[in-house]
């Protein structure tokens, strides 16, 4: 695990642009989404009718949240 500082609190959340609380928030809310998701695949695979898209849409969705539209502090340098 490579850090700028020492504080594994705060170490991570730096290497993408956010505080600890916008990282716990972000983080938060993607555990969210994935654990729906995660009982929409699950109910799908008893009932295949139902949330047939469920997984890719939220997969779509999240990938865009995390890597397309990230909107990290342009004053920190990434390697």
């Amino acid at each position: 695990m490579k850090t700028t500082d020492n504080n594994i609190f705060t170490a991570h959340p730096q290497t993408v642009g956010e505080t600890y609380g916008q990282h716990f928030v972000s983080a938060m809310s993607f555990s969210g989404a994935m654990l729906w998701a995660a009982l929409r695949c699950a109910i799908h695979a008893f009932l295949p009718f139902l949330f047939e898209t469920a997984g890719k849409t939220t997969v779509s969705s999240l990938h865009d949240r995390m890597i397309v539209n990230r909107h990290r502090d342009k004053s920190i340098h990434f390697p």
